[in-house]
């Protein structure tokens, strides 16, 4: 973490992490954060460094370990694990549902804003007639560990998914649809 980092620092206050994701030549999200000694006017500076790059910086406003997007994609991937593991779903299908279901939605806004759309009252519409069923589901999510029954599931499974293309091969369609998402999005955004 950045605090850890500026320990052996002799400007420590000059010192802020820039955390992208894969691949970051195409993916634009940037987590941006700085460290207990971090000067802000820094984490501005980097932020207005990948705006200016054409990235979309997200500012991250305390140290957390795995940043904030990590935490969240494997919030989602843990449930995705339990519920394999379940029987509920097979991976392939888990996958398609996410890609396909809210995957779609989440490439155009977050899971906060989608909510807010989902009642005429807007968030606060759907935290009074959603809300206690959300806590209620929450509370029955499930653990998951990678043990070596789950990893061969996983990877039988996500090999069946694949149907033997190799992994290059489908780095490269998922770069040009990524492409695809991103000119669709650059043209409907002006």
């Amino acid at each position: 973490m950045p605090s850890v980092l500026q320990a052996d620092c002799k400007h420590p206050g000059r010192l802020a992490v820039g955390h992208p994701f894969n691949p970051p030549h195409l993916i634009p999200c940037v987590e941006v954060v700085g460290g207990k000694q971090t000067d802000p006017a820094v984490v501005d500076w980097l932020m207005a460094f990948y705006e200016a790059a054409g990235k979309q910086p997200i500012r991250i406003n305390k140290e957390v370990p795995g940043h904030l997007i990590n935490r969240l994609q494997m919030a989602l991937w843990r449930e995705v694990i339990y519920l394999v593991n379940e029987g509920v779903a097979s991976v392939a299908d888990a996958d398609k549902g996410i890609a396909y279901g809210p995957g779609l939605r989440w490439a155009l806004m977050g899971p906060t804003l989608t909510f807010h759309m989902a009642n005429a009252g807007g968030m606060s519409g759907f935290l009074d007639h959603f809300g206690e069923m959300n806590e209620s589901m929450w509370k029955q999510l499930g653990d998951a560990t990678l043990d070596a029954e789950t990893r061969q599931r996983l990877i039988d499974g996500v090999e069946e998914e694949a149907g033997g293309v190799p992994v290059a091969e489908l780095r490269a369609k998922r770069d040009d649809m990524l492409v695809a998402v991103l000119e669709a999005l650059a043209k409907e955004r002006g």
